[in-house]
C-alpha cells in the first residue's frame, strides 16, 4: 500500500518517463510534490524502490524504471510487466507505450506497433564539438506516437556531456526539425556553419548559452548569429 506522495511520486516519474524517455531530476520531482527539500524525495525514492515499483539503474545518471504500477492507478498497464526508461530499441519498435495527457490523469494504453521511418543523419556530440551533420546513413523506425508534429530526424549521439539529463554513449535521439526554441530545451546547434552539438539552449540577453549535463564540461556563449537551431529533443532510443 502506497502513501498519497508515494503514489504522486511514482506517478510523476511514469509519466515523465512515458512523455519524454527521460526521467525527472531530483529537483523536479522537488517541485512537483511541493517539497522543501530532496531529501524528501529521495525517502520516498528507496520505499517505491523497496516495494519493487522502481529500479534504480546503477552506474546511469536519472536513470529510473518503473516495473509495475498499483492496479488501482492503472488498470490497463499493471498487467504489461516492467516498464522502460526508454523505448526498447531491440527491434527498432517500442511496445507498450502509455500516454498520459497531463500529470494526474488516467493512462491511455496506445498501440505503438504503428511505427514511422525517419532518417539518421549521422552522428552528433555530446562533448566536443564535432562537424557539421551528415548526409543521411539510412532510416530507424520509431512508435508513432514519439513524434510529434513536423518533420523528425535521428542523430547517434557521441559523448558524455549530457549524462545528467539522461542522454548517454550510445543513444539515439530523436529530434523535432526546427529553426526556433525555448530556454531549456536540449536542441541540436550549429555553430559557426560547421561544428554541431547536442545541449541545452539557454538565452541570455542577447547571447545564447550551450550547456552541458556534465560538471566537467563548461557552458558555452555565443551571439545569436553565431549558432542555428537545427532541432529540438522529443525522444530517445536506448539499446541494451
Amino acid at each position: 500500500m502506497l502513501t498519497k506522495k508515494q503514489l504522486e511520486l511514482l506517478n510523476f516519474i511514469h509519466d515523465r518517463v512515458r512523455e519524454t524517455g527521460i526521467a525527472p531530476s531530483f529537483d523536479e520531482m522537488k517541485d512537483a510534490l511541493g517539497l522543501r527539500s530532496k531529501s524528501g524525495v529521495h525517502r520516498l525514492i528507496n520505499a517505491l524502490d523497496e516495494r519493487g515499483f522502481i529500479r534504480r539503474m546503477p552506474h546511469r545518471a536519472r536513470a529510473l524504471e518503473v516495473t509495475r504500477l498499483p492496479e488501482a492507478m492503472s488498470p490497463a498497464v499493471a498487467g504489461q510487466g516492467r516498464g522502460h526508461v526508454v523505448v526498447d530499441a531491440g527491434d527498432d519498435n517500442g511496445t507498450g507505450r502509455v500516454i498520459r495527457p497531463k500529470f494526474g490523469s488516467q493512462p491511455k494504453p496506445v498501440d505503438t506497433t504503428l511505427s514511422v521511418s525517419i532518417p539518421v543523419m549521422g552522428r552528433i556530440a555530446a562533448g566536443t564539438p564535432i562537424e557539421a551533420l551528415q548526409e543521411r546513413t539510412h532510416e530507424i523506425s520509431v512508435p508513432q506516437t514519439m513524434l510529434s508534429k513536423g518533420d523528425h530526424y535521428a542523430l547517434e549521439v557521441r559523448g558524455d556531456s549530457m549524462i545528467e539529463a539522461g542522454i548517454l554513449d550510445g543513444d539515439v535521439v530523436i529530434l523535432q526539425r526546427c529553426d526556433t526554441a525555448q530556454t531549456g530545451d536540449i536542441v541540436v546547434a550549429l555553430i559557426d556553419e560547421n561544428e554541431a552539438t547536442l545541449k541545452r539552449l539557454r538565452k541570455r540577453g542577447q547571447s545564447i548559452a550551450l550547456e552541458a549535463a556534465n560538471p566537467a564540461y563548461e557552458t558555452r556563449i555565443f551571439g545569436p548569429d553565431r549558432v542555428k537551431v537545427q532541432g529540438r529533443l522529443v525522444g530517445l532510443i536506448r539499446r541494451y
